[in-house]
Parts: C-alpha cells; sequence; structure tokens
C-alpha cells in the first residue's frame, strides 16, 4: 500500500473516531515523497485552542506508530 493510503487508513481507524468524540475531525490535505504529512482539522478541533497539542500528542504519534515512514505532520 502507498505512503498516503496508509495515512488515511490510520486517520479513519484510529485518529477519527477518537477526534469524533469532541465533534472534530482529521483531513488529510497532502503527503510528500519525503514523508511530510498535512492535516487539516475541522470542526471543533478547528478553532480549539488544544488543536496544536492535539495534532502533535495524538495525531502524530498516532501516525508515526503505525506508519514509521511519516516524517512529521503539520497543520495546514
Amino acid at each position: 500500500m502507498e505512503l498516503e493510503g496508509k495515512v488515511k487508513e490510520v486517520l479513519d481507524n484510529f485518529v477519527n473516531p477518537y477526534l469524533a468524540i469532541e465533534g472534530g475531525k482529521a483531513e488529510l490535505v497532502s503527503v510528500d515523497e519525503d514523508g511530510k504529512v498535512k492535516i487539516r482539522l475541522t470542526g471543533q478541533c478547528g478553532g480549539c485552542p488544544f488543536a496544536q497539542f492535539t495534532l502533535k500528542a495524538m495525531v502524530e504519534s498516532t501516525i508515526k506508530k503505525h506508519v514509521p515512514e511519516v516524517k512529521s505532520v503539520e497543520s495546514v
């Protein structure tokens, strides 16, 4: 499976069910060949003051755990 597909699978199966509890969602914007992932937090997570913490502490760590090829996750 390609890198983008792996990241989408992690978002669908692990990240978004958790974020949905708080009314949020993580949308995949892009994945580049260097393993840099760009994510957009939407819903309640989009305007939350803790969005950057959620992105790094939960979203990035979960993606990297399941897809070790990912080097970083950034918010757009």
